[in-house]
């Protein structure tokens, strides 16, 4: 009996792509949502396959949308630390950003919030529900204030991190 294929050299199985493996995500909702939708926590309406702001129309179905769900679990999916002694003497300015920065973001996308601000021994800690949201309040920091930025992706950049310190 021969080990030889009767394939040709150059055909067969392909090696030279990479395989998506599934990601698991708990908070992300399975199968499309029946619209209108709106989140029975937050008041944030499902529409034309993405969330809004707008006001609940009368007969819309009703769920916990994915980040009240994450709030509620305290399972964030980004976080950032403020490092150094400037985080202890302009707290009230760095806060201030950190919430502008979440109003901004939030108008248009609902689902990208904070959580939690935390004072830790390693810093100032925000939870936030999304992976975007860290980023750009790290970049509202080191424009507004300068410093050192440092992202880290972790879990096939279904989290990150983000450290700014001054």
């Amino acid at each position: 009996m021969s080990t030889h294929s009767n394939i040709p050299s150059g055909l067969g199985d392909r090696r030279d792509r990479t395989v998506q493996e599934y990601q698991h995500d708990t908070y992300k909702l399975k199968g499309k949502l029946a619209e209108p939708t709106v989140c029975t926590e937050c008041g944030a309406l499902f529409h034309k396959g993405r969330w809004t702001w707008n006001p609940k129309p009368a007969g819309a179905d009703e769920i916990v949308c994915p980040a009240c769900l994450r709030i509620r679990d305290k399972y964030p999916k980004g976080l950032v630390t403020i490092k150094g002694p400037f985080k202890d003497t302009q707290h009230e300015q760095l806060i201030g950003v950190v919430k502008n920065t979440e109003e901004k973001e939030k108008k248009e996308h609902p689902l990208s919030r904070i959580m939690a601000i935390e004072s830790q021994p390693e810093g100032l800690v925000i939870s936030t529900t999304d992976i975007h949201l860290p980023r750009r309040i790290g970049d509202a920091l080191k424009h507004a204030y300068h410093g050192e930025l440092e992202l880290q992706y972790e879990q096939d950049e279904q989290f990150i991190r983000v450290t700014w310190t001054h």
